[in-house]
């Protein structure tokens, strides 16, 4: 089986080779090499240019240098006058400038003066009217509602209405989840496969953690606003908020519909609310805005049962996600668990990356109830079949597994271990009592991306790639 897999190896190279020569060939008839070429690009880094420079800054300055007889590490005052150099020529210059100026000045009026002309003071003012018009429009600024008061009692008025929250502490490893092994397998059969656990726990530092981290990184890298984050209940959309906060060390603001009902009555309260939400946000970064159930902010027909008026924020959220800046370090991040009830076009117009979790992949849940067991006290023995688990309970989310885990491994039974080990039987009934999540939801979640600005360029793309084969 070995050797004719090789064999079929080479023969595929050797075809390859042969297309590539065509290619050239025909580039080489037609003139047209350039546009031959196939596959994706990535854009070009912006990182690049400050790499360089470092890069050269160091060949320049320390790659000859030697420090073999500099333990102690003084002070090099060639480089110090170096730098110092450039600064005192640069406030000289501007002196310089100022100077130079005043005697064109003067100039130009002795030249007025011998020629008997008054200098058109009339268009002057005109001019300088104009000046202040159009830098009156460009420099205009929010006003600030509580200018009298400081940062301390702010904070600590957002904190009694319940706006700016506690949240527990918890790691992006703890989001538990494999990769997708099969992925590639099912591209070639032309089945698009959904995302595995661990692709949604990369993209989530991606977008919500690693630009965030850093002033520099928040200012150089793409600029995201917003994320929402959907997927069905007990898949871990409100442990990624938190996990984002506590990798950022971030204040949590709670825009939830719920929670701030009743709050900051009137449209005047409401103003005064996002004032003091982007205030104490902007002066004490980084900080996430969390919104829950945020599909109920474009919502199509509120239910009549629903008292917390849910599309409160709906006017606001994109003025205010529109007037962010790359040097504000707030990210807004909702969290949906049918996001299908919203206006699509809503979503999309606030939510700038839309991130679905998937139910768990065989290798996902695996991993699960291993980790799980054995953060619990629990052991792995010969008696407890982990694969037959990990197959039985396709479907149910990683909360479910959670709970069933904690079901099963109480202390007593923990006690019991050494006497009786765990088996496979014991995880079936507390995951026979919940109802898993079936193919026809998750359809639904699909169905919504496709919807999306995202899922339209991704589909788009798929085309691309189905014609070009």
């Amino acid at each position: 089986w070995y050797q004719r897999r090789v064999r079929e190896g080479k023969k595929k190279k050797g075809e390859k080779k042969e297309k590539k020569k065509k290619g050239k060939k025909k580039g080489k008839g037609d003139g047209g090499g350039d546009d031959a070429e196939e596959g994706f690009k990535f854009a070009p880094s912006t990182f690049i240019p400050g790499i360089d420079e470092a890069s050269i800054n160091y060949d320049d300055i320390w790659k000859n240098k030697d420090e073999s007889e500099n333990f102690p590490q003084k002070y090099d005052a060639e480089l110090i006058k170096e730098l110092k150099r450039g600064e005192v020529e640069g406030e000289i210059r501007v002196q310089v400038d100022d100077l130079m100026r005043q005697e064109l000045k003067n100039l130009k009026a002795a030249l007025q003066k011998d020629s008997g002309k008054k200098g058109g003071k009339g268009s002057a003012k005109k001019k300088g009217k104009k000046k202040e018009k159009k830098g009156g429009k460009k420099g205009k600024k929010e006003k600030d509602l509580t200018p009298d008061r400081s940062i301390e009692s702010l904070y600590e008025e957002l904190v009694k209405e319940g706006i700016l929250v506690q949240y527990p502490k918890v790691k992006v490893s703890d989001f538990m989840g494999e990769y997708s092994y099969l992925g590639t397998t099912l591209r070639q059969a032309n089945i698009e496969p959904m995302p595995s656990l661990a692709d949604v726990r990369r993209v989530i530092t991606e977008y919500g953690i690693l630009p965030m981290g850093s002033q520099t990184v928040h200012e150089t890298a793409p600029f995201i606003k917003s994320l929402l984050i959907a997927g069905p209940h007990g898949t871990g959309k409100r442990m990624l908020v938190n996990a984002i906060c506590s990798e950022l060390g971030a204040n949590l603001m709670d825009l939830t519909a719920e929670n701030i009902c009743g709050k900051y009555p009137g449209k005047a309260g409401l103003t005064m609310l996002l004032h003091l939400v982007m205030k104490v946000g902007k002066l004490l970064q980084p900080t996430v805005v969390y919104i829950g159930n945020a599909e109920k902010t474009f919502i199509k027909k509120v239910p009549k049962n629903d008292m917390s008026d849910p599309k409160r924020l709906k006017k606001e959220l994109p003025k205010i996600i529109k007037k962010m800046t790359a040097e504000d370090r707030i990210i807004f991040i909702g969290t949906s668990l049918t996001p299908w009830d919203g206006d699509v076009k809503g979503i999309c117009q606030v939510y700038q990356k839309i991130i679905l979790i998937p139910r768990p992949d065989y290798a996902s849940r695996y991993l699960l109830f291993k980790e799980l067991i054995l953060r619990m006290g629990g052991r792995i023995s010969a008696t407890l079949d982990l694969s037959s688990l990990a197959k039985i309970s396709d479907g149910y989310t990683p909360g479910h597994i959670m709970s069933a885990v904690k079901h099963v491994l109480t202390e007593r039974r923990v006690q019991q271990l050494l006497r009786k080990p765990l088996t496979a039987t014991e995880f079936v009934t507390p995951l026979a009592r919940v109802d898993p999540i079936y193919k026809e939801e998750e359809e639904q979640f699909k169905a919504f991306y496709d919807k999306t600005t995202m899922g339209k360029k991704r589909q788009d793309l798929l085309k691309t790639e189905v014609e070009e084969k």
